[in-house]
């Protein structure tokens, strides 16, 4: 019997392993121990050992168990609540607001943490019931939560995009920034199918009652504001517009002389109607002229000073177009959260810190942002702690055993058995990728993602080059692809998530009827970002080639 043959029998003995239960990570040690130590004897320990030690000193996974630490604390930091019920009150007349409101959480809550089954469980504890009690259709609000709990399988910082990074040796920093513009535009296909199915057919999704929603608080503020805000706005808006253009600064004292002119304009049929809004307005008026001549003096620093600008006026509006009550429960709920997101993500994509070190950062700060909820304890530490290193070990010891599986499944020549099938079958790279997304998209029944991934997809990777697929491209495709897994039966975990807190009327094949259009939505942004590949090449490229 050849050796490509028993690598081949080596590869049917897990498969059927698989079906039949038993763990995953230990049977491919099992096979690997077994089959190595028939082909080389002892020498198969020293292996085990050596990949081991690879495991445990790679620098991209040790990032793995910080964030998860802190998507974990943030978690039980009773953040979520409080971003929910400020959002649901901001969208209150978007059409199907409470579930536009549900996904765009979970959207801003993905970038906290990756873990799947904990923010559908919150969210299906949070948001499921309010849509009931609000009458919507229970396919719909289930659909919504199941899928918007898996958002944060692709948006950065995904722990998926970290342990590909690992397996494909790619930039862990270039796929985040890749994963950037697929993971929202997927959030945002979910946001216009609940708003166009709540035109077509309002009855599937009523407005929440009024009793649930803060008081948006618009008064003689509102007034002031806006015109204010439109000045500011106009200003920090040109002024990006000349950095990114490259136009002469001197343009912008100009732009600084005409903001305030717009607010005097905007402002000046409240001033007939009140004489003490004259106040205000010269505030407003000088601080804008103070923007300006610091803009004109203080040159070097000027794209910092114009997107601060910016981000002020974006507060600004937020303020004259919601109120006081709906904005304070907003900065509350989301701007920690937000600029303790941006610290992470903005030291790993500026090259400030690496993955494992900005990881850091963001385990401390979420500490401190549940000390400052009031809602850390040691009791929820402890918790946190434990799920970590629950999870931690599950990804290592699967890395150990995959590296070891793989290792003597190279030996016998079974990956080169494999890859010399797929060049045999004279494949186009479009249909190279597609067969390659379908074998992943099947997988996705019996084994969870990290299994795809640590095992499965490594199959693939060398034959990336024969067909000139990006791995960037690739590895954002998989972090697409494993989201229909969890969305489609007969497995489906994130349904089962959600069943395991609903209503006990709520049955588990309404839940996967609902779940149904939301997947075919994700293969629909497949098809988008493999037509259009820009949209995962784009922003990395201009962030880190040269220019």
């Amino acid at each position: 019997m050849s050796n490509e043959v028993i690598g081949i029998i080596m590869l049917a003995i897990f498969v059927v392993s698989i079906f039949l239960g038993f763990p995953i990570a230990f049977t491919l040690l099992a096979l690997g121990f077994g089959f190595g130590y028939a082909l080389k004897g002892d020498i198969i320990f020293q292996q085990v050992i050596i990949k081991a030690y690879e495991v445990t000193t790679n620098d991209v996974l040790v990032a793995v168990p910080l964030f998860l630490f802190m998507g974990y604390v943030i978690e039980r930091a009773n953040i979520l609540d409080r971003l929910f019920h400020s959002i649901q009150s901001a969208a209150r007349m978007v059409p199907g607001s409470l579930a536009v409101a549900t996904l765009i959480t979970c959207s801003l809550f993905a970038t906290a943490t990756g873990i799947v089954g904990a923010v559908v469980t919150l969210m299906g504890l949070l948001a499921f019931p309010a849509m009931l009690r609000a009458g919507y259709e229970q396919r719909l609000a289930s659909g919504v939560v199941c899928a918007g709990g898996c958002l944060g399988i692709l948006i950065p910082p995904s722990i998926l995009l970290i342990l590909y990074a690992a397996i494909a040796g790619t930039s862990a920093v270039r796929l985040y920034a890749g994963a950037l513009l697929p993971g929202f535009m997927l959030a945002a296909l979910y946001v216009v199918y609940v708003v166009v199915r709540a035109l077509l057919n309002p009855s599937l999704a009523p407005k929440a009652p009024d009793a649930e929603l803060e008081p948006l608080g618009v008064g003689r503020a509102r007034d002031l504001t806006v015109p204010i805000g439109a000045g500011v706005g106009l200003f920090a808006g040109a002024a990006v517009a000349i950095h990114l253009l490259d136009l002469p600064i001197d343009y912008l004292p100009y732009v600084g002389a005409v903001a305030p002119l717009v607010s005097l304009g905007l402002l000046w049929p409240r001033l007939q109607q009140a004489a003490d809004g004259a106040y205000p307005l010269l505030i407003g008026v000088g601080l804008l002229v103070l923007i300006a001549l610091i803009f004109w003096i203080a040159k070097l620093s000027f794209a910092y000073l114009a997107y601060a600008g910016m981000g002020v006026s974006v507060l600004t509006l937020i303020f004259a177009l919601l109120g006081w009550a709906v904005t304070k429960s907003l900065l509350q709920s989301f701007f920690p959260l937000a600029l303790l997101i941006l610290l992470v993500l903005g030291a790993i994509m500026f090259g400030w810190a690496t993955p494992s070190e900005a990881a850091a950062v963001g385990a401390l700060g979420s500490m401190v942002l549940a000390a400052a909820y009031g809602a850390i304890s040691f009791q929820r530490i402890r918790e946190s702690v434990y799920l970590t290193a629950r999870a931690t070990a599950m990804v290592c010891w699967l890395f150990v055993g995959s590296a070891t599986f793989a290792s003597v499944l190279g030996d016998y020549g079974g990956d080169q058995l494999i890859a010399g099938f797929f060049k045999g079958l004279d494949l186009s790279p479009w249909q190279f990728m597609l067969i390659s997304q379908i074998i992943i998209f099947l997988l996705g029944w019996p084994l969870e993602w990290t299994e795809i991934l640590i095992i499965f997809v490594p199959i693939f990777l060398p034959l990336l080059k024969v067909y000139n697929i990006d791995p960037m491209l690739f590895g954002i495709m998989v972090a697409l692809n494993i989201q229909t897994a969890f969305l489609s039966p007969p497995v489906a975990m994130a349904c089962y998530y959600l069943k395991g807190v609903a209503p006990s009327h709520v049955s588990i094949n309404a839940i996967f009827a609902g779940a149904m259009p939301f997947m075919f939505m994700v293969f629909i942004s497949m098809a988008l970002l493999y037509i259009f590949p820009g949209l995962a090449t784009w922003l990395p490229s201009y962030l880190y080639d040269a220019r």
